[in-house]
């Protein structure tokens, strides 16, 4: 299982607040950000924009901060972005510590394939799990290699990293395998047609 690094970024503090400003920063490269949790007063700085658009190509990734020359551990928390063009336009940093337990969710991947004339369905992208905020997995796998209609995976049935614990419902569907609905009503029609011919045969054999 991948688990993702921690991440130095350098943060520049920000004094200037509102939708101006924040355009001005996003202009020259840089993404408004906020520091907080634990008690303490928030802290809001200025994240470079390259470096951390290819870190957030990974879900819940852990930030080693550098604020005024001292590290502060983060994990990414939320990421608000424009809903048309999809650039980050301001992010959520909440403050952990080593051994703490943190609630994220993690996202989904699927491996394999299911059997021939199948679909998977990923019902749940994602589960939520509580786990130790440095060890935080980038995905769960799931393996449906060979998996037939009506089969399913159940969120109770994902193999969890070691110390996490789930808190999803155990009963989350999060994979359905079923035939596409094409193919049920292609077949329903070759069925149909088959007992009309057979019925004709039949009437005409009768006639006969």
């Amino acid at each position: 299982m991948a688990k993702p690094g921690v991440n130095h970024v350098v943060t520049d503090p920000r004094e200037s607040f509102g939708k101006g400003a924040a355009r001005k920063l996003r202009a020259a490269g840089k993404i408004p950000a906020v520091i907080y949790g634990h008690g303490s007063e928030p802290i809001h700085v200025a994240l470079p924009g390259h470096a951390i658009g290819l870190i957030l190509r990974k879900s819940n990734q852990i930030l080693d901060l550098d604020v005024n020359g001292k590290s502060q551990l983060a994990l990414v928390k939320d990421v608000q972005k424009d809903p048309v063009r999809q650039i980050i336009e301001h992010i959520d940093l909440v403050i952990i510590r080593k051994g703490e337990k943190v609630t994220v969710d993690v996202p989904i991947h699927l491996v394999g394939e299911s059997a021939a004339g199948t679909i998977a369905n990923l019902d749940a992208p994602t589960i939520g799990i509580e786990a130790e905020a440095t060890h935080i997995p980038e995905y769960f796998t799931v393996d449906i290699e060979g998996l037939e209609e009506g089969d399913h995976v159940y969120a109770k049935d994902v193999t969890l990293v070691a110390g996490s614990v789930l808190l999803s419902d155990p009963d989350l569907l999060v994979v359905g395998v079923s035939t596409p609905r094409s193919s049920v009503e292609a077949e329903a029609a070759e069925e149909e047609a088959a007992a009309v011919a057979a019925e004709a045969a039949e009437t005409t054999e009768a006639a006969e």
